[in-house]
């Protein structure tokens, strides 16, 4: 990170981090590319180089990938990939390949509307850079060396160039995935619950045009398909499920797997950005986009209503539709040399709609759920739309030339929608939701900066599964935004041989979102809910070769009780104290870095437990004639162990949805992940 680093996540203009009052992490693109090429997939990546990001889950979904303990909202070049029915498969979204670098606000905040009550992860994708043709090449191979299925292959390509007026940038990045193993050299259980990325195969297209229209004003157009989807024939095998006591126990991994419908994340996307530098003396940015995607379910046991023999269980697949439009416009001004004002307006809308596939009980009775075959489609959840106008304002005073004084507001009105559901009817309401913020940025001499922050953000109850159930009316159950407030006290400082940067956070709200178990539907509860802990994170340099450092984040989740008591929140939704530590040597041809990567263990007020755990990963690479090679290996002392996804699953899931074992995921053992890659 450096002083003059320009971002747009502190305020939506490029700006300096040395003048944004918060914690501002940038992962640059050779950052970033260091751990995936050393075997980490992106949402793994972040998790370990952003401090106060929890660590990844290993499968598809992100869920309880917090950022302070609380939400995250994941954009790409400023495009939400959040929407209002929770899907968690925001990083399933772009190959590393396409990225330039990544830009991190934490804590809560209203510049990009709902779901950022723990901070923005903005991922910027590669543009091309130069008039000149330019290419990019990459190859990379993982395996664990547990037999002819436990490989993974990368391979990408892209192709850039133009002139001095237009630009250009086209790339494809494929990624085919074998089977995974943990330390046992044991296959790793599907999850059959969020669905994971083994026997996946993504492809992401990527394309942008940059046009300069004159000195003042410039265009430009991205545009992505995105698709990511199991193509494998390796399945559970149910023996039970044709007795007459039919259950769930005894289940295991074998070949002849085949389904009407599999796990897929279908994603296009149209993002056109103007910017006009001196629009009646200020700058002006107008941004259209869209956004399609399809997420795709596997084969899930669901219990029959009555539990009885002989259709204890029915399997079927979910499918969920989201579309997303909107137009967002922003003036920048200049009013003195002490004093600017940003302000804008965001438009958009979002609609939603899910069916599910029931398959055929006699085939996957005798098929042991091997086979599903398409018996009936029926909605899943009830649609809607969500239709959203945002006002915003935010200004700067530089009080003195060390003092800045930052304050904004931020009005949102919002009408939902509802459809018919199951004879269970619709309906229409809206809500608003008025968010402030006040900051001061104090700067001192030697590259050091503290601040003082409060901020607020929102979320919203999921529509889908907060609708749609017996008793609940849309009349009677508007809809409401759930606000956190936020203060933050952070400092940061670059010079020398140190980079360091560290915030006190205290969050809170006065509402909370429950998950009920059975039907998995979500409730808004009265019951504050706050969280509060430490960000940090740490370079030193050792003269020219050598650096050292790491990053914490301790975080404590608490939710209130009737009796007004503060309870450790549940551990299936309360983030885990998180902490690495590395070593690194390079020069101009190679370089080695050693990482570790510590989960601490985390126990609620029921004694519901998440254990955590160790990993070491070892990266190196060298610099040839040919192109950049890197060798990593993960989990580098073969460490057994549950993901914490894999063990909020159990809570989750199990045993209504059957025995614990179907949704312990497992941690991958170790891998070892050669890349090569070329620019020319």
């Amino acid at each position: 990170m450096t002083q003059d680093t320009l971002v747009v996540v502190g305020s939506r203009t490029p700006t300096e981090i040395s003048q944004i009052p918060g914690a501002v992490h940038v992962i640059e693109g050779h950052e970033l590319q260091r751990q995936t090429r050393g075997g980490d997939d992106l949402k793994a990546a972040l998790g370990k180089l952003v401090p106060g990001l929890d660590f990844a889950p290993q499968g598809r979904t992100n869920y309880g990938q917090n950022l302070r303990g609380r939400s995250v909202q994941v954009l790409i070049d400023g495009v939400s990939l959040n929407s209002s029915r929770g899907l968690s498969r925001q990083f399933d979204s772009i190959d590393p390949f396409n990225i330039e670098r990544v830009e991190v606000l934490s804590g809560a905040t209203s510049l990009y509307g709902g779901g950022a009550t723990g901070g923005i992860i903005n991922i910027i994708t590669k543009q091309a850079t130069r008039p000149a043709l330019g290419l990019e090449s990459e190859l990379g191979i993982t395996s664990g060396f547990h037999d002819g299925d436990d490989v993974d292959y990368r391979v990408a390509q892209a192709i850039s160039g133009g002139n001095e007026v237009a630009r250009g940038r086209l790339a494809v990045a494929y990624r085919d995935n074998g089977r995974h193993f943990d330390a046992g050299g044991n296959e790793i259980f599907p999850d059959i619950a969020q669905t994971d990325l083994q026997d996946n195969r993504s492809i992401d297209l990527l394309g942008s045009l940059e046009v300069e229209l004159s000195d003042e004003q410039s265009l430009r157009l991205g545009t992505q398909l995105y698709r990511s989807g199991y193509e494998g024939n390796r399945g559970v095998y149910f023996p039970n499920l044709s007795d007459t006591s039919p259950s769930l126990e005894g289940a295991e991994i074998r070949d002849g797997y085949h389904a009407d419908r599999d796990p897929t994340t279908d994603r296009r996307m149209l993002n056109l950005q103007y910017h006009h530098g001196n629009l009646l003396g200020q700058d002006f940015y107008l941004q259209a986009f869209h956004r399609e995607e399809e997420a795709s379910f596997q084969a899930f046991p669901y219990p029959s209503p009555d539990w009885q023999a002989p259709d204890a269980y029915t399997f079927s697949a979910s499918k969920q539709d989201t579309r997303l439009s909107g137009l967002k416009a922003l003036f920048a001004a200049e009013l003195r040399d002490d004093l600017s004002l940003t302000y804008g307006l965001d438009l958009d809308r979002e609609s939603f709609d899910a069916d599910q596939m029931t398959f055929d009980r006699a085939v996957s009775d005798a098929t042991g759920g091997l086979v599903q075959e398409e018996a009936d489609v029926s909605p899943r959840y009830p649609g809607y739309r969500l239709d959203t106008l945002s006002a915003f304002a935010q200004g700067d005073w530089w009080a003195s030339e060390s003092l800045k004084l930052s304050a904004g507001a931020r009005r949102q009105h919002t009408d939902v929608s509802i459809d018919d559901f199951r004879g269970i009817p619709g309906g229409d309401n809206d809500y608003d939701t008025t968010l402030f913020n006040a900051s001061a940025l104090y700067d001192f001499d030697g590259g050091q900066q503290a601040w003082l922050r409060y901020s607020q953000g929102f979320e919203l109850p999921d529509p889908a599964k907060y609708y749609g159930r017996p008793g609940i009316s849309v009349d009677d159950n508007p809809l409401s935004a759930i606000e956190t407030d936020q203060v933050e006290l952070g400092w940061r400082r670059q010079g020398g041989n140190w980079i360091a940067q560290a915030a006190l956070y205290y969050a809170w709200s006065d509402k909370a979102l429950q998950i009920n178990s059975g039907d998995l539907s979500v409730d808004v509860i009265d019951d504050k809910k706050r969280d509060y802990g430490l960000e940090a994170t740490l370079t030193r340099y050792v003269g020219e070769n050598i650096e050292a450092g790491g990053t914490l984040h301790l975080v404590r989740s608490e939710q209130q009780d009737d009796e007004g008591e503060w309870q450790k929140r549940d551990a299936t939704s309360a983030s885990l104290s998180t902490a690495t530590a590395f070593v690194g040597w390079s020069d101009l041809e190679h370089s080695a870095r050693l990482q570790a990567n510590h989960t601490l263990d985390l126990k609620d007020d029921t004694d519901r437990q998440i254990d955590g755990f160790t990993t070491l990963d070892l990266t190196l690479a060298k610099q040839t004639d040919i192109g950049h090679l890197t060798l990593g290996v993960q989990n580098l002392l073969d460490e057994q162990y549950s993901t914490v996804w894999g063990q909020r699953a159990e809570i989750f899931y199990s045993p209504y949805y059957g025995p614990a074992y179907l949704y312990d995921y497992q941690g991958r053992g170790r891998t070892y992940t050669l890349t090569w890659s070329v620019d020319y």
